[in-house]
């Protein structure tokens, strides 16, 4: 089965990946929505990668890290 709570940190983080690149190619995204939308997607993935890692194997950590720096990268292009 595996790790629920790895599996839902990845799929938050790809989720803030794929929001900000959707984000970028539509052309009236400057509306606050989006922005709040945008800062509450990443709450989401920053608190699941919290919660994965303290219940992660060694090998799920290192993915983890790797999730948390595209996270990071994605929140500079801001």
């Amino acid at each position: 089965m595996g790790n629920q709570l790895f599996q839902s940190a990845r799929e938050a983080v790809m989720n803030v990946v794929k929001g900000k690149e959707n984000l970028s190619s539509e052309h009236n995204h400057t509306n606050d929505y989006s922005s709040e939308v945008d800062s509450n997607s990443m709450n989401v993935a920053k608190n699941a990668l919290s919660s994965a890692y303290a219940n992660s194997t060694v090998a799920e950590k290192a993915q983890l890290r790797e999730l948390q720096e595209e996270l990071f990268n994605k929140q500079k292009d801001k």
